[in-house]
């Protein structure tokens, strides 16, 4: 059984990308999160303690947007995913890294990568 946690629409700066540019003056970055879990035990419970906390995956995921700067959206969304998968009660995880600035040369609304990761069997 998978149950979904979707936390949408995470909104930090970062200094991402391939140009100058991008690592000198930042833009903002939108990260959605869905977390595969269990949820019938927290709900039995009624206690936080039974499932994911999905405040401290916000405040993670603006961590590592505002962090190290990377190339690539690809890399920025698997360093994410990584962090989530290895909390409590994750399952698998779906990330989706929006970069609606992206400088392309032409005008778009967004540009953005998902990816779905799910936790080793053997962890």
């Amino acid at each position: 059984m998978s149950d979904v946690i979707k936390v949408s629409g995470i909104r930090a700066t970062g200094y991402h990308g391939v140009f100058a540019h991008e690592r000198e003056h930042g833009q903002e970055f939108v990260v959605d999160v869905s977390i595969h879990t269990d949820t019938s035990p927290a709900a039995r419970a009624d206690d936080l303690a039974h499932t994911v906390d999905y405040a401290a995956v916000a405040t993670d995921v603006v961590a590592i947007v505002a962090g190290e700067p990377v190339n690539l959206i690809e890399t920025l969304a698997e360093l994410i995913a990584r962090t989530v998968l290895a909390r409590d009660f994750v399952v698998a995880v779906e990330i989706t890294v929006h970069k609606p600035q992206a400088d392309l040369g032409v005008t778009v609304d967004d540009v953005s990568v998902t990816i779905l990761r799910e936790r080793n069997p053997h962890d």
